[in-house]
């Protein structure tokens, strides 16, 4: 296949588009391994050597281990009952046909409106109210409410676009509503719970403004994205270390992305040919 002169300006915007993503993580992957010197004298050039000191601080200096931990815990508990919610919710809005299901997805809608800052305070009396101030179980329950609208939106549409021939196959086989969610809709949903996986991970992952509020500094509690900010200092940061640390807590951002990113380009290629 032959492309014309009317390709170049796309080629060449892609790669300038690749460059803006490449460069900048380029210049993180080099400064972990560098002094606060060689970033500011030569921020480009290739590291004089590859030395792990760097993460060995980050890690002991801002205790990263139990943060890592901490983070893990919520959003893998997040991530499962958000799952548990959305399914059945986008289960039951997708089978429904009246205005009722319409109405109720319109009001799943309208958690996109609402925005980070302004649910703060009422989140911050609602954990001293519920006891569970300055604890991760808040952040647990917490956080799948915030993730709720995107997730049951993304499961409608694609519940939607399974024939009901296959639930009526599966009722006169004498399933149950739940085996019709388990058996039919849910494995023919699964680039869709991929997708939401994916994108619930990243938010819960690098959720900074409710955990530190509600969770707060504790060493012992907090997430690694309020244990990071601990590297810095006023009277002089080493940003060779904290480069490192940042690129600690990419590594399970990109083991997550590895292992969903098929699943999630089948939600959009199907997505496409739907279109």
């Amino acid at each position: 296949m032959k492309f014309g002169r009317s390709w170049l300006p796309a080629h060449i915007l892609a790669w300038l588009y690749a460059a803006l993503l490449v460069v900048p993580l380029y210049y993180l992957l080099v400064s972990a391994f560098k002094t606060n010197d060689q970033i500011f004298g030569s921020p480009f050039s290739p590291p004089a050597s590859l030395s792990p000191d760097n993460f060995g601080e980050a890690f002991s200096s801002a205790h990263l281990g139990p943060a890592v931990v901490n983070s893990a815990f919520v959003t893998a508990l997040a991530l499962a009952l958000t799952l548990a919610l959305a399914v059945p919710a986008a289960f039951a809005i997708a089978r429904s046909e009246g205005r009722l299901g319409a109405l109720v997805e319109r009001v799943f809608s309208l958690g996109f409106l609402v925005p980070t800052f302004a649910a703060l305070f009422p989140t911050f009396l609602l954990a001293a109210g519920t006891g569970l101030f300055h604890t991760r179980a808040f952040m647990v329950l917490f956080l799948p409410a915030t993730a709720m609208p995107l997730s049951v939106v993304i499961l409608v549409q694609f519940m939607r676009t399974i024939p009901r021939e296959m639930e009526e196959a599966a009722r006169i086989d004498g399933a149950s509503t739940f085996a019709v969610l388990r058996h039919v809709y849910t494995p023919m949903c699964m680039p869709g719970i991929a997708t939401i996986l994916l994108l619930n991970f990243l938010t819960f992952w690098n959720e900074y403004l409710y955990s530190l509020v509600i969770i707060g500094p504790d060493p012992e509690q907090r997430t690694v994205q309020v244990a990071l900010p601990t590297l810095k200092s006023l009277t002089g940061t080493d940003y060779g270390i904290l480069t490192a640390g940042t690129l600690l807590t990419l590594v399970p951002v990109w083991v997550v992305y590895t292992v969903l990113q098929k699943r999630m380009q089948q939600a959009l290629v199907s997505g496409a040919v739907k279109m």
